[in-house]
C-alpha cells in the first residue's frame, strides 16, 4: 500500500478501537515504521533491485513487533508511573501501527510470517491502483460504521 493509505487506514482502525486521538497519532507514526527503517529505494536501477529483494524482510517481521509490544506491556507493569505508562502506551500504539502496516502489506503482496526471509501473503490489488484506494475506503467506511453504529441505528430506528 502507499504510505498515505497505510496512515489513513491505520488511523481509522485505531480510532474505531480506542477513540483516543493521541493513540491514533502514535499509530499513524508507526504505520510507516517498517518501510522507514529500510530507507528509501535507491535511484540506481541495479541497486534498486538489490534493495527490492531485501524489502519486506526483517523490518516486516511480525514477531519482532509483537515481542516489543509485550516488552512495553511488562515495562508498564514494572514501573507503575503515569508518565512512563503514557510513553509506553504511545510506543505500543506506534508498534501496533507497524503491525497493521504489515497486515496491510500482506493483502497486496508478501511479508515474512514465520521467518524473516520466507514471505507469505495474497495480492488482492496492485499498489497505487484504484482497487487499493477502494479497499482503503471500505476499511474507513467500516471503521466509521463501527464507531458510530449507535448513531446510525437510532437515526434509522433500528
Amino acid at each position: 500500500m502507499k504510505w498515505i493509505n497505510h496512515q489513513i487506514v491505520t488511523g481509522f482502525i485505531v480510532y474505531a478501537a480506542s477513540d483516543n486521538a493521541l493513540f491514533v497519532a502514535s499509530s499513524i507514526v508507526g504505520a510507516v515504521l517498517p518501510d522507514k527503517v529500510e530507507g528509501s529505494p535507491p535511484q540506481d536501477s541495479r541497486a534498486y533491485w538489490k534493495w527490492r529483494k531485501n524489502h519486506r524482510t526483517w523490518s516486516h517481521y511480525p514477531p519482532l513487533y509483537i515481542a516489543l509490544i509485550l516488552a512495553a506491556h511488562f515495562a508498564t507493569e514494572y514501573f507503575q508511573n503515569p508518565h512512563v505508562e503514557l510513553i509506553l502506551s504511545l510506543v505500543t500504539y506506534a508498534l501496533f501501527g507497524a503491525l497493521l502496516h504489515i497486515i496491510e502489506d500482506a493483502i497486496c503482496g508478501k511479508v515474512p510470517v514465520f521467518t524473516p526471509h520466507r514471505k507469505h501473503g495474497i495480492k488482492l490489488f496492485k499498489v497505487g491502483s484504484w482497487q487499493e484506494y477502494f479497499f482503503a475506503a471500505l476499511i474507513i467506511g467500516g471503521c466509521l460504521l463501527f464507531r458510530f453504529k449507535d448513531l446510525f441505528l437510532s437515526e434509522f430506528n433500528l
